[in-house]
């Protein structure tokens, strides 16, 4: 059965890089002409995104996008239990996004050349790298441009259903009053499991909820108190759904 499954990781692997350089110009392009392309970059991630999963057989399912305004910037934030978390995001959420990411992943060939364009890379360990981070989060945000932010800050390893929250994306929504979104991703540990680089076509759920609102924390900057919330909020969804 192993045998079978290293053949189908191959294959999707292959399929991914030949769809990553037939797509990858169509990001990379518009953003050297006009910094304000991204909807039209966002397209052809999506159709990249969308092609390559159903010639693998990924399939996902959205549940509570009623809860989003597209016209409305978000801070949304997901439990992080795999690399397969990576392609649901564009699919599941509507909007223009950056992201925040591990500065080793700028280092692939290729693919972090191409994604640059889209994330705000981090050193984890370099408290000034994460300084300037929040500080470049904070200008996409204040065009109008959501981001989203794995707020335990790696992949979940563990059995524990979410670990603790960095607290760096609620400082960001108590200072600019950006609601938080919380979204669940089901089901993409299944897919790619712990430990583990082999691949199994499958399901995907992602669930919205409503807008967590930061403004009742603005007057005391309790970014703690928000943090708590969002963490029960996600927490409390991804029990549900499981």
């Amino acid at each position: 059965m192993k045998v079978f499954q290293w053949i189908y990781t191959f294959y999707a692997a292959i399929l991914f890089a030949v769809f990553m350089l037939i797509f990858g110009w169509f990001v990379v392009i518009p953003y050297a002409i006009s910094p304000k392309a991204g909807k039209f970059a966002f397209f052809f991630i999506r159709i990249w995104v969308k092609a390559w999963s159903t010639l693998v057989g990924i399939r996902y399912h959205v549940h509570g996008k009623k809860h989003i305004d597209p016209k409305q910037p978000y801070i949304y934030i997901f439990n992080h239990r795999s690399f397969i978390d990576a392609p649901v995001i564009p699919i599941a959420i509507p909007q223009e996004l950056r992201a925040i990411g591990k500065k080793e992943l700028s280092k692939i060939p290729v693919f972090g050349f191409i994604t640059s364009r889209l994330a705000v890379w981090v050193d984890r360990k370099d408290a000034n790298s994460r300084k300037v981070s929040v500080q470049k989060l904070l200008e996409i945000l204040n065009t109008g441009i959501s981001i989203v932010v794995a707020p335990e800050g790696t992949r979940n390893e563990s059995e524990q259903t979410l670990l603790p929250f960095q607290k760096g994306a609620f400082r960001i929504a108590v200072d600019t009053e950006v609601p938080i979104l919380p979204m669940a991703i089901i089901g993409a540990d299944k897919i790619m499991r712990r430990g583990s680089i082999l691949l199994r076509p499958g399901k995907i759920d992602i669930y919205f909820s409503s807008p967590i609102s930061p403004k009742p924390y603005k007057e005391t900057n309790d970014f703690v108190s928000l943090s708590e919330k969002c963490y029960n909020r996600l927490e409390a969804m991804i029990l549900t759904h499981e």
